[in-house]
């Protein structure tokens, strides 16, 4: 499969880490000029560096791994049709305060669904440290493997996501419609910390909307 990734920060760079290790095509794409990646030709040689442009040519699916903040940045047209893959959460310390999000008026996903009014988005990969993502990558049937929620409005493509997430070494969960993604995003139960499938399920059933984890419980997970 080819996959783009906009964002070449750590989260960007490990999935794509984990991409190739199982033959997937990648093209990392950043906001600024392809020679700013200049440093990933070494520690990732087998991926493709391009524009953002670049990737949304190169793929029919993309990973968004960008500051919430810069959502409004993504090109509306050349993702249209895209699935479109949301790792991202929003800190307001970084991204300045959204009322929208504040006020549990929508999910993060909802509000990059709304931009990208023509593409498919699917909640994935936003509830793992980086430096997890490969580190707990473990083979189908290992009792020690690690669940990953996985939300989208669009049945299909959060099948044909789920699927993905096994094969990179995940148990995938149904997380339901991105109205839903909220229970995975930051400070709740299900964020960040390392769970099975009955785990994950037991936090995204206990989640409340507007109660949140102190920094405290998750910031340590190593």
């Amino acid at each position: 499969m080819k996959i783009g990734i906009i964002g070449a920060g750590f989260v960007g760079k490990a999935i794509a880490e984990l991409l190739i290790s199982h033959g997937h095509e990648v093209l990392i794409a950043n906001s600024r000029e392809p020679k700013t990646l200049f440093s990933l030709m070494g520690s990732l040689p087998q991926a493709q560096l391009g524009t953002v442009q670049d990737a949304c040519h190169f793929a029919e699916t993309i990973v968004v791994a960008i500051p919430f903040s810069n959502i409004g940045q993504l090109p509306v047209e050349a993702l249209a049709g895209k699935v479109v893959l949301d790792v991202n959460n929003y800190y307001p310390e970084r991204d300045g305060a959204i009322a929208a999000l504040d006020n549990f008026e929508a999910t993060t996903s909802e509000l990059l669904a709304r931009h990208l009014s023509q593409s498919t988005v699917v909640k994935v990969f936003s509830n793992i440290i980086a430096a997890h993502i490969n580190r707990d990558a473990l083979p189908k049937g290992n009792p020690s493997r690690r669940a990953l929620p996985v939300a989208s409005d669009d049945q299909q493509a959060k099948q044909q996501v789920m699927a993905l997430v096994d094969e990179l070494g995940y148990d995938p969960i149904d997380g339901g419609n991105l109205t839903e993604s909220w229970r995975y995003e930051r400070s709740k139960p299900a964020y960040c910390f390392p769970l099975n499938v009955a785990e994950m399920q037991q936090a995204l059933s206990k989640a409340k909307r507007d109660e949140e984890l102190p920094l405290s419980a998750w910031a340590g997970v190593v």
